[in-house]
């Protein structure tokens, strides 16, 4: 994937002096009270931001916080509560600015930070005149926000059209070579995990995966679906009936060419859905007509984990079971500890499987960990992201 890489530019002392403008993803979660509850996209937005101001530029950073009303500003719509605590992390002022579409004033070694972006009328909606002004206020545009990059917006995508030059930040350019060496040229085999409770909202990626992958693991609900077009009982699991033809559909597709869809053998059941429930291991072919199922079995845990430590590349979304219960946790973290163990490449995504990583403390075991939910699915859908699309435009004109 080509595009141009900030970190490259301020190598190249092409930023010193200049007006540089950075997309950064600072939307944060509050409590009532307007507190950051958790500051982790901060965090990781403060390199691109320290470059820029080593590279002696004049420095102008937004994003997006919530879901404000454009043109109808609000108190809680500010990124004040940022601005204080991305001072507080570098240990310098912040200045926060509001109206600032028409004209920044801001020297090189400043740091200013402009007001939350979807405020603008016409963002959303990619307005042009909108984005040639957002344009007109940098010497050159920096996207760093792959949570964003799925969405052709004026801070995102028309801005990255008209500035004199647009590349790449460290995030971003982190995600896109992540992408590219999972999907794009995979070391094989290449082994795709896709788990959730439903096959709809993961068909299309289901379907974009099969006709790349190695093996398609599926968890939860969507591998209920699986289990029931292969004649397997499912009690009363969740699943969609509605859509068997289209879980054979992807087996076959998978079938075609030499691959597989590991259905389970084995599963962990009960008859409520708690976590105090009493967990019974039973072969698949034995569930009842009241059993839920609520993870995968130990022998079908240990077949799929053989499995991934024989890979080149795995692709994570979604755990395969309720992990947050003790009782039915043990799928997923069988699948945790043998991509941590794997010298496979390994690529994660989507706010549970980040919450099974942590959980089991494999964070730096796995290759890359993507931050962008929607964005990271939209990739493995097979799309392109307009970010990367504009980005790649500019880096050849």
């Amino acid at each position: 994937m080509k595009f141009i890489r900030f970190s490259d530019l301020c190598a190249q002392g092409q930023v010193t002096g200049r007006r540089v403008f950075i997309r950064a993803d600072l939307n944060v979660p509050q409590d009532d009270a307007g507190n950051i509850t958790e500051d982790t996209r901060i965090r990781a937005s403060i390199p691109c931001i320290q470059m820029a101001l080593d590279a002696g530029a004049a420095v102008m950073v937004t994003s997006h916080l919530g879901r404000p009303t454009e043109g109808a500003f609000k108190p809680g719509d500010s990124l004040a509560p940022v601005a204080r605590r991305l001072g507080e992390l570098m240990q310098r002022e912040v200045l926060l600015k509001s109206g600032w579409v028409d004209g920044v004033a801001v020297q090189p070694g400043d740091l200013v930070l402009l007001e939350n972006c979807r405020v603008n009328k016409g963002e959303k909606k990619n307005d042009e005149a909108l984005a040639r002004k957002m344009a007109a206020l940098c010497d050159i545009f920096v996207h760093d926000a792959f949570g964003t990059a799925h969405r052709a917006e004026a801070s995102t995508y028309g801005i990255a059209q008209f500035a004199k030059v647009a590349c790449a930040g460290p995030l971003l350019a982190a995600e896109m070579d992540a992408i590219s060496k999972a999907l794009a040229n995979p070391k094989r085999p290449l082994v795709a995990i896709v788990a959730g409770s439903k096959v709809s909202t993961k068909l299309t990626i289901l379907k974009a995966l099969a006709g790349k992958v190695d093996q398609l693991i599926v968890g939860g609900g969507i591998a209920n679906t699986f289990m029931l077009a292969n004649g397997l009982p499912i009690g009363k699991s969740l699943a969609e009936r509605e859509l068997l033809d289209e879980a054979r559909a992807v087996i076959d597709a998978m079938k075609v060419r030499g691959a597989e869809v590991p259905i389970p053998t084995d599963v962990v059941t009960a008859k409520t859905f708690s976590a105090d429930a009493t967990a019974s291991v039973k072969a698949a072919a034995d569930v009842q007509e009241d059993d839920l199922i609520l993870d995968i079995g130990p022998q079908t845990a240990e077949k799929l984990a053989t499995q991934l430590m024989s890979a080149g590349t795995i692709v994570w979304n979604g755990p395969v079971g309720v992990f947050e219960f003790a009782a039915f946790e043990g799928g997923t973290r069988a699948i945790a500890q043998a991509i941590a163990a794997s010298s496979a490449f390994s690529i994660a995504g989507g706010g549970d499987t980040l919450a099974a990583i942590a959980k089991y403390g494999i964070e730096n075991d796995v290759g890359y960990i993507s931050t962008g939910g929607g964005a990271f699915l939209e990739v493995l859908e097979g799309k392109t992201l307009p970010a990367f699309e504009i980005l790649q435009q500019r880096s050849e004109g």
